[in-house]
Protein backbone atom coordinates (compact mmCIF):
# COMPACT_ATOMS: atom_id res chain seq x y z
CA UNK A 1 0.00 0.00 0.00
CA UNK A 2 0.94 3.65 -0.14
CA UNK A 3 2.27 3.88 3.40
CA UNK A 4 3.51 0.40 4.21
CA UNK A 5 6.98 1.75 5.00
CA UNK A 6 5.60 4.27 7.51
CA UNK A 7 3.50 1.57 9.14
CA UNK A 8 6.62 -0.55 9.50
CA UNK A 9 8.49 2.38 11.08
CA UNK A 10 5.58 3.09 13.43
CA UNK A 11 5.56 -0.57 14.47
CA UNK A 12 9.28 -0.32 15.24
CA UNK A 13 8.75 2.84 17.28
CA UNK A 14 6.00 1.14 19.27
CA UNK A 15 8.22 -1.90 19.81
CA UNK A 16 11.03 0.33 21.10
CA UNK A 17 8.69 1.97 23.60
CA UNK A 18 7.35 -1.41 24.67
CA UNK A 19 10.88 -2.78 25.05
CA UNK A 20 11.78 0.15 27.29
CA UNK A 21 8.61 -0.37 29.33
CA UNK A 22 9.34 -4.09 29.58
CA UNK A 23 12.85 -3.52 30.86
CA UNK A 24 11.53 -1.15 33.53
CA UNK A 25 8.38 -3.09 34.43
CA UNK A 26 7.80 -5.98 36.75
CA UNK A 27 7.90 -9.50 35.27
CA UNK A 28 4.72 -11.41 34.59
CA UNK A 29 3.98 -15.08 34.06
CA UNK A 30 4.27 -16.36 30.51
CA UNK A 31 0.90 -16.90 28.87
CA UNK A 32 -0.21 -19.98 27.00
CA UNK A 33 -0.42 -17.83 23.85
CA UNK A 34 3.29 -16.99 24.24
CA UNK A 35 4.21 -20.68 24.02
CA UNK A 36 2.46 -21.29 20.68
CA UNK A 37 5.51 -20.44 18.51
CA UNK A 38 4.02 -17.26 17.07
CA UNK A 39 5.83 -13.98 16.56
CA UNK A 40 4.34 -11.35 18.86
CA UNK A 41 2.84 -8.25 17.30
CA UNK A 42 3.10 -4.80 18.84
CA UNK A 43 -0.54 -5.15 19.89
CA UNK A 44 0.01 -8.44 21.76
CA UNK A 45 3.15 -7.07 23.41
CA UNK A 46 1.27 -3.90 24.36
CA UNK A 47 -1.51 -5.97 25.89
CA UNK A 48 1.03 -7.95 27.91
CA UNK A 49 2.71 -4.72 29.04
CA UNK A 50 -0.65 -3.32 30.05
CA UNK A 51 -1.27 -6.36 32.25
CA UNK A 52 2.01 -5.72 34.09
CA UNK A 53 1.07 -2.09 34.59
CA UNK A 54 3.70 -0.62 32.25
CA UNK A 55 1.11 0.96 29.95
CA UNK A 56 -2.41 2.11 30.61
CA UNK A 57 -5.27 0.37 28.87
CA UNK A 58 -6.18 3.68 27.22
CA UNK A 59 -2.68 3.95 25.69
CA UNK A 60 -2.78 0.37 24.45
CA UNK A 61 -6.24 0.76 22.92
CA UNK A 62 -5.48 4.10 21.27
CA UNK A 63 -2.19 3.02 19.70
CA UNK A 64 -3.61 -0.32 18.56
CA UNK A 65 -6.71 1.31 17.05
CA UNK A 66 -4.68 3.88 15.12
CA UNK A 67 -2.24 1.28 13.79
CA UNK A 68 -5.17 -0.91 12.75
CA UNK A 69 -6.78 2.08 11.00
CA UNK A 70 -3.50 2.81 9.20
CA UNK A 71 -3.20 -0.81 8.04
CA UNK A 72 -6.81 -0.85 6.87
CA UNK A 73 -6.38 2.40 4.93
CA UNK A 74 -3.10 1.12 3.47
CA UNK A 75 -4.82 -2.07 2.31
CA UNK A 76 -7.46 0.07 0.59
CA UNK A 77 -4.87 2.34 -1.02
CA UNK A 78 -6.15 5.38 0.92
CA UNK A 79 -2.91 7.23 1.58
CA UNK A 80 -4.62 10.28 3.15
CA UNK A 81 -6.41 8.19 5.79
CA UNK A 82 -3.30 6.12 6.39
CA UNK A 83 -1.11 9.18 6.87
CA UNK A 84 -3.68 10.74 9.21
CA UNK A 85 -3.76 7.62 11.40
CA UNK A 86 0.04 7.38 11.44
CA UNK A 87 0.40 11.05 12.32
CA UNK A 88 -1.87 10.41 15.31
CA UNK A 89 0.27 7.41 16.29
CA UNK A 90 3.36 9.63 16.08
CA UNK A 91 1.65 12.20 18.29
CA UNK A 92 0.76 9.54 20.87
CA UNK A 93 4.30 8.19 20.91
CA UNK A 94 5.89 11.53 21.71
CA UNK A 95 6.62 12.04 25.41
Amino acid sequence: GPCTDRIYKADLAVENILDAAASNGKPAAQSTFATMHRQPTPATVATAEQKTGALSSAQVEAITAKLDAARDADDKGDSAACEKALNEVDRMLKP
